[in-house]
């Protein structure tokens, strides 16, 4: 299978479980969690609360690759930046999803919504918006506007979800996040940032009975690698890669 490494200058694969009911706040519940994923995970030694109350855990920045978990009150989130491959990451996040059941009381049933998601980062210096609409191009119905003379593309990130059921409960979104400001393009003056895409499979509800965390994961990863290998790489990625490139 295709390695996604390849694709972008940094990719990702990340699972937020947002619940309905919040999470447990106990200390001895939180490092218990927390313990006993860096046992599995030794490199993940770095433990820290933010000042709204998250709790982290996650390895060094400075490897070129890092694990990270937080917990927030009402959502868990598991990522992975640059794994070797997709089963390590996924290796990862069910962990927690086996583990939460047990050790934070998450139910099933009280699931709101499971996402899994893939990022990919493209370093660019230079004005995003206006790079992302001429790779990728506007469509005739804004074609005009964003090749009107002398203009200066400021926003464009487009972004498109599907339902995949007649429930709309399964769903995938495309979303492509720029980070070029008017100052900037005023400027003429652009800092190396990334142009981040980003596909997101999301699950929502309350899962079915007897169906466990593990294997709606799994199903909404290999949904999500079916569609990006047929509608995302060649449509999205290799167009941005390659636009970046030829600047």
């Amino acid at each position: 299978m295709l390695s996604y490494g390849d694709l972008a200058d940094d990719f990702y694969v990340n699972l937020n479980l947002n619940t309905e009911m919040q999470l447990p706040a106990a200390r001895e519940t939180i490092l218990g969690f927390f313990e006993r994923v860096q046992k599995s995970y030794p490199t993940m030694r770095n433990f820290f609360t933010r000042e709204s109350g998250d709790f982290v855990l996650e390895e060094d920045k400075d490897q070129g690759h890092q694990r990270w978990l937080t917990l927030e009150p009402r959502r868990v989130c598991s990522g992975f930046i640059n794994p070797p491959n997709i089963d390590a990451a996924v290796e990862q996040h069910e962990l927690i999803l086996q583990l939460i059941p047990y050790m934070l009381s998450v139910s099933p049933l009280d699931c709101e919504a499971l996402d899994y998601m893939i990022g990919f980062d493209f370093s660019y210096r230079g004005n995003h918006d206006q790079l992302v609409a001429e790779a990728l191009g506007s469509g005739y119905a804004l074609e005009g506007l964003v090749s009107y003379p002398g203009s200066k593309v400021l926003n464009f990130e487009p972004s498109a979800t599907i339902t995949l059921d007649e429930s709309c409960r399964l769903q995938a979104r495309l979303m492509i996040e720029t980070r070029t400001n008017a100052y900037q393009v005023r400027r003429g003056d652009f800092g190396e940032e990334q142009i981040s895409v980003y596909f997101t499979m999301r699950q929502y509800g309350s899962l079915e009975p007897n169906t466990s965390f593990e294997e709606t994961l799994r199903r909404l990863r290999s949904k999500s690698e079916e569609l990006i290998e047929s509608l995302v790489i060649d449509q999205v990625l290799r167009p941005l890669a390659q636009a970046i490139a030829t600047r």
